[in-house]
């Protein structure tokens, strides 16, 4: 089952949508799915490499050799509000307290029939599309009414990357400098731009211009498509 219509409900509301499968293809339901009731402001994305910077041999000090990147982080700051005095708020008849449940519910609590929480995607238009589990949750109930009932809470929240092996062994072998790519050139590009992108090494775009038969390395028509195959990096250009 496609994703897609889950997409279209993310109009006015970040939406975190559940769903049953690694691949991220089945969505549990409409049951289980979170709409933030205020957006919030803005989100933060974090991204961070692992580096081993242990000195070998005695020596005093030693180049950080890249081990890997940790999967990324997307965090959300949102309100819940229970005084019913919001415009639009997505939850106007549930109490503060049943929207933090329906929360858990969807990206915290435990699934018996995948023995796991959920799996999760988080839309907001088409600018966000953050496939994730839930790695942290936190409430702060900041206000309440005469019988101590939480009328207001801040909700911080922190997802970590989640992508099926397959996808990520797809996204390796398709960033793969051991394989030959075909690019379509776009205004702007320039050849040892698009070099570098695909090498991490401009220096090798005469390679990649021999490999095309090109004349020129100033001119290259928009719309050509370009072969970068794979390149001996100890061969002089």
């Amino acid at each position: 089952m496609s994703s897609a219509p889950e997409k279209k409900t993310n109009v006015r509301k970040i939406v975190i949508v559940a769903y049953k499968d690694k691949e991220l293809q089945n969505p549990i339901g409409k049951s289980h799915q979170f709409f933030l009731p205020v957006n919030p402001e803005g989100y933060s994305e974090e991204y961070k490499n692992e580096y081993d910077t242990r000195a070998e041999g005695g020596q005093q000090g030693a180049e950080p050799k890249y081990m890997f990147s940790t999967p990324e982080e997307l965090k959300l700051d949102f309100t819940l509000d229970g005084t019913n005095t919001i415009e639009g708020y997505a939850y106007p008849d549930k109490s503060v307290v049943e929207q933090f449940a329906l929360l858990k519910k969807v990206a915290y609590d435990f699934n018996g029939d995948i023995h796991r929480p959920n799996f999760l995607k988080i839309f907001w238009g088409e600018n966000l599309q953050f496939p994730g589990i839930l790695s942290s949750l936190s409430i702060n109930y900041t206000l309440f009414d005469a019988e101590g009932n939480p009328l207001r809470a801040k909700v911080s929240t922190t997802f970590k990357q989640h992508l099926s092996i397959q996808k990520r062994d797809k996204e390796a072998r398709a960033n793969s400098p051991d394989l030959t790519h075909i690019k379509k050139v776009a205004a702007g590009d320039r050849l040892d731009l698009m070099t570098y992108r695909i090498y991490n090494d401009s220096q090798l775009f005469m390679q990649v211009a021999r490999a095309n038969g090109l004349t020129s390395l100033r001119q290259i028509p928009v719309g050509q498509n370009l072969k970068f195959p794979p390149i001996d990096k100890t061969e002089n250009s």
